[in-house]
């Protein structure tokens, strides 16, 4: 399926003042350009999360604002046999202390005010999180306590070259549900990971790729979402791709991002994986191949279960690397080859 999407070149805003969509808004953008403020109340929806990876390790951060509850969370991973995974998530009813800014336009990223969530000593269950700008950069630090008691600090500096761009884009299902989404990917990342004694780096291949969401969202939802960056082929490489939740509303999530320029994908993409077995291949592909023909391959499903009454999530979230090609928007073809990155299967029910 084929999409018409309108690339939106100056500053605006997501909604009226009655909090229903601003039709104007409606489009896509290289950098982020829409205004977030949502008037009111109603299964509003306001999200950072950043996964930033290396060639062995990766660290994943998430401070959400769900209305009725917040959900911020630390993960770690180290890849292989005997490889660290721990996750602390802090569970907020209310969303007590959590209030997200809203989205501004202009700056190199979508939020420009400091964010910052949770105690600066977390005991037990709690976590820390704060978020920055540092000139055109973007800092993330957190803390939490972590496997056998021991103490985690993440301190990272997630970089934005000049003229790198992203994608942003609004998904409306009517005029009262919508997402605007901010995807970010190929963002040079350095620093450290300290669990105790012992130093994670993130250094010269350590790329930051953030999923920044505003919206009011439909009460049960299915989405597929795929993302990776890294050096392929002479170039650097940022994967955007998304499914499943952008169906009948018109626009897409998917983009190619090469050596810092978007080349946007107006078409629904074909995915296939194996529900039973989510380490199986996965094969993502643009209709008649032309600009997507990928398979990823998994090495680790970061798999959850929630059901608290109000919200019931499940997700499987499988890291690993794809392989095969992509074009761009003059036509240059480009081979993709164990690009690291993530695909996901997620129900959700909030």
């Amino acid at each position: 399926m084929s999409t018409y999407e309108r690339e939106i070149v100056a500053p605006v805003d997501l909604c009226r003042p009655d909090g229903r969509i601003a039709p104007q808004a409606i489009g896509w953008s290289r950098t982020p350009l829409h205004r977030c403020r949502i008037p009111g109340w109603g299964r509003t929806k306001r999200w950072e999360y950043w996964c930033v990876t290396t060639p062995t390790h990766l660290v994943a951060l998430t401070v959400s604002d769900l209305d009725y509850l917040a959900l911020n969370s630390i993960y770690v991973l180290e890849y292989g046999t005997g490889g660290r995974e721990f996750e602390r998530t802090a569970i907020v009813p209310g969303g007590c202390g959590v209030r997200l800014p809203d989205t501004v336009a202009g700056a190199p990223d979508p939020v420009s005010a400091p964010l910052v969530v949770g105690p600066p000593r977390p005991v037990r269950g709690q976590v820390r999180i704060e978020i920055h700008g540092e000139g055109s950069a973007t800092r993330l630090r957190a803390r939490c306590v972590g496997p056998r008691g021991l103490p985690v600090e993440v301190d990272l500096l997630v970089g934005m070259p000049a003229g790198h761009e992203t994608l942003s884009v609004v998904v409306p299902w009517d005029e009262r549900r919508f997402q605007y989404t901010s995807k970010h990917t190929a963002r040079p990342a350095t620093g450290t990971v300290r669990i105790a004694d012992d130093v994670l780096a993130f250094g010269e291949d350590a790329w930051g790729t953030l999923d920044h969401g505003r919206g009011r969202w439909p009460r049960s939802v299915v989405w597929n979402w795929g993302a990776a960056s890294g050096r392929t082929d002479g170039r650097t490489v940022g994967l955007q791709f998304g499914g499943r939740w952008t169906r009948g509303t018109g626009a897409t999530e998917n983009a190619l991002c090469v050596d810092g320029r978007i080349s946007k994908i107006g078409q629904e993409l074909e995915w296939h994986w194996s529900h039973d077995d989510h380490l199986a291949p996965w094969s993502i592909r643009s209709p008649g191949a032309d600009r997507v023909d990928l398979v990823f391959t998994p090495f680790h499903n970061r798999s959850t279960r929630t059901d608290i009454g109000l919200l019931a999530n499940r997700t499987d979230q499988c890291f690993g690397h794809y392989t095969g090609s992509i074009r761009t928007d003059d036509g240059e073809r480009i081979e993709v080859d164990r690009l690291l990155g993530w695909a996901e299967d997620v129900r959700m029910r909030w």
